[in-house]
Parts: C-alpha cells; sequence; structure tokens
C-alpha cells in the first residue's frame, strides 16, 4: 500500500504575496489565522506575507514566522478537502509546521518558538556575521572534506548544514570560511555554487549559544505525542515521543538537516506522494532527486493547492479526498 507524506518547507520558501490568494477564497482565515498571529507577535505579519515590502520578509525574525504561519494556513484547506497524511516531516523551520499537523502542539505555540527562533538566530549573525552556500554536483563526503580544508586554512568555522539530496550540500559558518569552500567547491568540478539570501549561519555550532535558551522556551510548551507518524530531519528517523519532538527541534539549531535520509525514510515506509504544504516547490523537486518514483505536489496557491486536490483525489490519497473548488 502506498501512503502520502506532507513534507513542510522551511526558509528560503517565501514570497511576497504568499497566502494573499486563499484569504480571497476563505475570508475566514484571517479570523482564524492571520488575525490572532498579528496579536500574538505584536506586529502585521499577515500584511507582511501579502503585500511586503520584499525587505521586511527577508529579516530573519520574520521570515520565519511568515512561512510557517503559511504553511499552517495550506495545511487547514487541505483538511477541508479531507486530505490527510499518513506521515509528516518538516525541513528545518518546516518541523514545526509538521509537529502541529502531527498534534504535538497548538500552532500558537509553535509560532512563538519560531518567533524565538528567528529572533535568537538574528542575534547570532550579528555577534558572528555567517553565511550560506550550496553546493549542487558534488557529494556529501567531497563537501566534507572541503570544509575540513577551509577550516584548517582559515581558522574559522564552515560545517555541512544539508544534506538536501544526494547531489546537494548546503555549508553554513563564518564568511570567510564558507567564501573558500565555495571557491574550493568550483575548482573541484560543482556544477553551481549558490550563496543562500538568509539571515544567520543555520544548522552549525555557531548556534549552540543559543541552545539554553532556546531549550527554555521549549521546556514551557505543552507537547504531546505524535497522533500522525513524524520523522525528524535532525535524525532522519521516526519520533515517536513528546520528549522525542523538543529534542529534535532543540538539537536542529546546530545539528545538520538531513533532507536525503529523511526522504529515504519516508519512502522506506511505502510513501509514494508527496504534498509539499506551504509556499514553494523546493521539497517538491530535493524529493523528486532523492526517490525518482516519487510523486509530488505543490500547493502554494490557490491553482496549485486545486490541482493537487483533484490529483490525489484521483489517485485515492487521504480517507476521502473531495475534488471540488478551494
Amino acid at each position: 500500500m502506498t501512503s502520502t507524506a506532507f513534507v513542510f518547507p522551511g526558509q528560503g520558501s517565501q514570497r511576497v504575496g504568499m497566502g494573499a490568494d486563499f484569504v480571497q477564497r476563505r475570508p475566514d482565515l484571517v479570523e482564524t489565522y492571520y488575525g490572532p498571529a498579528d496579536d500574538l507577535l505584536g506586529f502585521p505579519l499577515s500584511r507582511v506575507c501579502h503585500e511586503g515590502p520584499a525587505e521586511a520578509l527577508r529579516d530573519t525574525a520574520v521570515t520565519q514566522p511568515a512561512v510557517f504561519l503559511t504553511s499552517i494556513v495550506v495545511l487547514d484547506v487541505l483538511r477541508a478537502h479531507d486530505i490527510v497524511p499518513d506521515v509528516v516531516a518538516g525541513h528545518s523551520l518546516g518541523e514545526y509546521a509538521a509537529a502541529v499537523c502531527a498534534g504535538v502542539l497548538s500552532w500558537q505555540d509553535a509560532l512563538r518558538l519560531v518567533r524565538l527562533r528567528g529572533r535568537l538566530t538574528a542575534e547570532v549573525n550579528e555577534r558572528v556575521p555567517g553565511a550560506m552556500t550550496a553546493v549542487v554536483g558534488l557529494d556529501v563526503s567531497t563537501v566534507r572534506a572541503l570544509c575540513a580544508r577551509a577550516v584548517a586554512e582559515t581558522g574559522q568555522v564552515v560545517e555541512m548544514a544539508n544534506d538536501n539530496e544526494p547531489a546537494q550540500s548546503v555549508v553554513s559558518g563564518q564568511t570567510a570560511a564558507v567564501r573558500a569552500v565555495a571557491e574550493a567547491a568550483k575548482e573541484a568540478g560543482a556544477r553551481r555554487v549558490v550563496p543562500l539570501a538568509v539571515g544567520a549561519p543555520f544548522h552549525c555550532s555557531l548556534m549552540r549559544d543559543i541552545e539554553d535558551e532556546f531549550a527554555e522556551a521549549l521546556a514551557a510548551v505543552d507537547f504531546r505525542a505524535p497522533s500522525v507518524p513524524m520523522v525528524s530531519s535532525v535524525t532522519a528517523a521516526p519520533v515517536t515521543t513528546a520528549e522525542d519532538v523538543a529534542s529534535a527541534l532543540r538539537r536542529q539549531l546546530s545539528a545538520p538537516v538531513q533532507w536525503t535520509g529523511t526522504v529515504r525514510t519516508l519512502a522506506g515506509r511505502g510513501v509514494r506522494r508527496y504534498v509539499e504544504v506551504g509556499p514553494g516547490r523546493v521539497l517538491s523537486g530535493l524529493c523528486r532527486r532523492t526517490d525518482p518514483a516519487a510523486l509530488t505536489f505543490t500547493t502554494g496557491t490557490v491553482d496549485q493547492l486545486a490541482a493537487a486536490v483533484d490529483a490525489l483525489a484521483l489517485d485515492g490519497a487521504g480517507a476521502g479526498a473531495t475534488a471540488a473548488p478551494v
């Protein structure tokens, strides 16, 4: 029997206007999500999501709540069509939306944590300016070796941050060391080397300084065991208890994202359909390149979600999928 995974994107999937067309079709989403989120955060997140400006949306402390909230809104619309997952996973920030989908914590508590996560990581970047760069066309072991060489040459931190798919990695660390890896990757034959427009050096040891403060916030939240199977991208393995999920959310600050392993774990559980719940289509591409048998569906716009609902209904996904207008 084949299964459906809901996969939730992280930072980098944001765009001005995300979620606006859903609100046009479903005005109730303002009262249910956007209004309460604005009140909870103390600033007009909904306006930034729907209208920008793009500069505001690039602020890590804003980007992370914006991507998270958009995913939660899309999740609501999917559920309204009886599209439900057999298992969930999230890429970095996306683990928070995955946890909400799995019933581990409320979306309001998750939003508070995401806001704090964004603020703390931005503060790290203010103290120790960093960068992240994607390397395409080299295997993981080669990229790790280039990181080790750059550390020896520069005396700075640079580490593997994301194993996204078999031929795509992301490195993270201090600026000069990341630049050294980028140059060495080009010399080693990388097809592409792309600096990422992010606000901090995520998923590396530079983030360890904020783990204790973030752990205090996690301890104040009511976590529950997943009611839907959940695979963590920190370990590429299932998390089955409330404590497992809280630990993964703490560890992911400085631990690398194991997305290749996560997709392989999902495929090993019989997953064939991957529904990217939220803005963008980054994860859909990563899933297909890791699992060539994957069927992927994007949901970042009303039209994309409607097409996904129709296709999933025909394919028998969910308990009673309904092909209907969003």
